[in-house]
């Protein structure tokens, strides 16, 4: 009867353990986010973009961890989403030139894209864009887990 309990008690500390790390890798960025832009600080910077799109979340590898929605501004010095992503760490902003979907694609063409910065939001954001960088020489934007190497959204803007 000894070792039933003492297996049981291990089995179930085991459990609890996995189960909060799993919920501290989900909800230490949502507490550690800083203060999302507001709408009207990203209806200023969008109004200055070259191209807007949109984030869908039907698009083949977004699933309930992984999506975005929302609108999103495209300009020579910054990019803007008025909207939202599922929250998650390490999410990096890319341009493609080609758009992708799913995380094979972003794998396989990850040496032709160009990595813009940090979103570290995930309710509105807005990333710098380098002087050094043309955004009409692309035609994606793409959120990606770099940490996990999760696809989470994408979306053509030309």
């Amino acid at each position: 009867m000894k070792l039933k309990m003492l297996v049981t008690l291990i089995v179930t500390h085991l459990l609890v353990a996995v189960l909060g790390v799993a919920v501290g890798i989900y909800a230490l960025p949502i507490i550690i986010a800083p203060a999302a832009p507001t709408e009207s600080e990203i209806t200023a910077i969008a109004s200055l973009s070259q191209y807007e799109t949109e984030f869908k979340k039907d698009l083949k590898d977004s699933d309930s961890f992984h999506w975005g929605q929302g609108k999103v501004a495209i300009g020579p010095e910054f990019i803007s989403l008025m909207g939202n992503l599922a929250p998650g760490p390490d999410y990096k902003l890319y341009l493609s030139p080609e758009f992708i979907e799913t995380e094979a694609d972003f794998n396989r063409l990850k040496t032709s894209m160009l990595r813009v910065g940090d979103v570290n939001t995930f309710n509105n954001f807005v990333v710098s864009v380098s002087p050094s960088i043309d955004v009409s020489q692309y035609n994606t934007v793409i959120i990606w887990c770099e940490t996990f190497g999760e696809f989470i959204t994408s979306a053509q803007y030309r």
